[in-house]
């Protein structure tokens, strides 16, 4: 992308944002909000989660201590507001977070929200508590939370070893709800029991997700709608069906790519789309406690295949950027440069680079007569399936021989988490575009999130040091330096960001999608002007 579309993508988040913040003057309230969601959730408990399709109809029965604004497309610690929490105030050697707590909180079956339930939270997900977690995919973003304290019912400290300015952020995700202290967590893999806007009326697995309005909420007016159906699609022609038959009112959460939104608009039924960009840049997951791939330039050689511009014009019909673990600019804040990302592996010439790789496929033995072969396994997605097959095409093409392997999508996390593949296709989303969770969450030793089982403690040293940076341009270069490491050994090659044009129909209104696809779908400030 020339810097030219770089700046003018800038300027229509800004405009977005401030169309979304004029649409709020003229409220209606009622109606149901149809919307489509991708596939069953493996369950409905968000802090056992990595998918969206648990995360977007589930954030609404829940709230935050703080939330990033929900008209602020683009995610920032400048956009962070208070929920649960009244206040917030840093100590003064910026190792203590403490908050003040709302007093007319009460959950869904009429207790009051206390302290204690902050506390409780996040001692389990940090794993500091008796109950567990089934799956914790962000215990490690935590990791530098020495103790959670209490003072009162109203009151809540978290005490660090060390400073960090990104926990205020990770507090303020669309992955870190409060839970309930009187409920274990193992329940909340099939109900809920939150603060929310909305109550989970039922879940249907292969049909729908329904919500209903919380008539008990403690912010005074909201929500606007009386509930929200997430009806769940399986395949794209459903989701353009119901789109262009008006069956539902927005369109899948993720993805919408420029193919898509053209055959809609094609349609000509109406439908109005908003820009954005997939948080998870598709990837290749590597399996690198086995061979073959345990040999680090068998992974170079895969990366080194991997033609980034083919697969932004062949599969996204110019509809994505090529980029790498951290979110790309200007979506985000941290992604190095496009003239930097060209010094890496995949990216420049694409002859010289597949005639390095066939290079150190012969060093290791790999040869016409005795190809590598490998399974390629990935999400039955559309847009997964076509990253897929042309990555097969691009190991084919220097040698070695690629069979594609298409999972169930609720099943494909599961599979992964064992480490039962070879190679994969991944779209890994980061949780809040700062550069503490990619790194603390996929590249730390023995995280369940760390799939490519990558472990180098001079490099999570420097994770350590970068962490602590309270100067953003400082930071921010120690950062690049991270992730272009990270590129440059294979460890989970990045390919390519995914534009997202999410559909809605004319009558929805404040359906604002944030730069990070978990976040901003409490669909309080929602409505229909219908």
């Amino acid at each position: 992308m020339r810097r030219n579309d770089l700046l003018r993508c800038a300027l229509t988040l800004l405009v977005i944002g401030s169309i979304s913040q004029g649409e709020a003057m003229a409220q209606k309230y009622g109606g149901t909000l149809r919307a489509i969601v991708r596939g069953n959730p493996p369950d409905l408990s968000i802090h056992e989660t990595v998918w969206v399709s648990c995360t977007a109809p589930m954030s609404p029965t829940y709230n935050n201590l703080v939330v990033f604004d929900t008209f602020q497309r683009k995610e920032s610690p400048d956009t962070i507001r208070p929920e649960l929490a009244e206040s917030w105030q840093w100590g003064s050697d910026n190792q203590e977070l403490t908050f003040s707590l709302r007093k007319d909180v009460r959950w869904h079956d009429g207790k009051p929200f206390t302290s204690k339930d902050a506390k409780h939270t996040f001692d389990v997900v940090r794993g500091a508590a008796t109950q567990k977690l089934k799956l914790n995919p962000r215990k490690e973003w935590y990791l530098n939370v020495k103790e959670i304290v209490t003072n009162g019912d109203h009151e809540v400290t978290f005490r660090l070893k060390r400073p960090q300015p990104a926990l205020l952020s990770m507090l303020a995700a669309g992955y870190s709800p409060i839970y309930a202290a009187h409920v274990d967590p193992a329940l909340l893999r099939t109900t809920s029991m939150g603060t929310g806007p909305f109550k989970l009326k039922s879940y249907v697995r292969d049909q729908r997700i329904e919500l209903v309005k919380n008539p008990d909420y403690h912010v005074q007016g909201r929500p606007y709608l009386d509930g929200a159906h997430f009806f769940i699609m399986k395949s794209e022609a459903a989701e353009i069906g119901a789109l262009v038959g008006r069956q539902v009112d927005a369109g899948g959460i993720v993805a919408t790519p420029l193919p898509t939104k053209l055959q809609l608009e094609e349609a000509n039924v109406g439908l109005r789309f908003i820009q954005g960009i997939v948080t998870g840049g598709v990837n290749i997951m590597i399996n690198t406690r086995k061979p073959p791939f345990s040999d680090p330039n068998l992974r170079v050689a895969v990366n080194l295949a991997m033609d980034r511009n083919s697969l932004v014009k062949s599969v996204f019909q110019g509809g994505a950027q090529a980029g790498s673990a951290l979110l790309p600019v200007p979506w985000g804040s941290w992604g190095p440069s496009l003239d930097e990302l060209e010094t890496l592996p995949g990216f420049g010439d694409p002859q010289k680079n597949k005639a390095e790789a066939r290079r150190l496929l012969a060093e290791a033995g790999y040869t016409p007569e005795k190809p590598l072969r490998v399974k390629v396994s990935t999400r039955a997605i559309p847009h997964y399936v076509k990253s897929a097959l042309w990555a097969v095409g691009e190991l084919t093409a220097v040698g070695i021989q690629a069979e594609l392997d298409q999972i169930e999508p609720s099943l494909f996390l599961a599979k992964v988490f064992r480490r039962e593949f070879e190679m994969g296709i991944n779209l890994t989303a980061v949780g809040i575009d700062d550069p503490d969770p990619n790194f603390y969450e996929n590249y730390t030793c023995g995280s369940n999130r760390n799939f490519s089982d990558y472990c180098n403690d001079a490099f999570m040293k420097k994770v350590d040091e970068q962490s602590v940076q309270t100067d953003f341009a400082r930071r921010r270069k120690m950062a690049q330096a991270l992730d272009m490491q990270l590129q440059r050994e294979g460890v989970r090659p990045y390919l390519a960001y995914m534009y997202d044009y999410y559909p809605h129909q004319s009558y929805v209104k404040n359906w604002i999608p944030h730069n990070i696809v978990f976040s901003g779908w409490r669909l309080t400030e929602v409505w229909l002007d219908k």
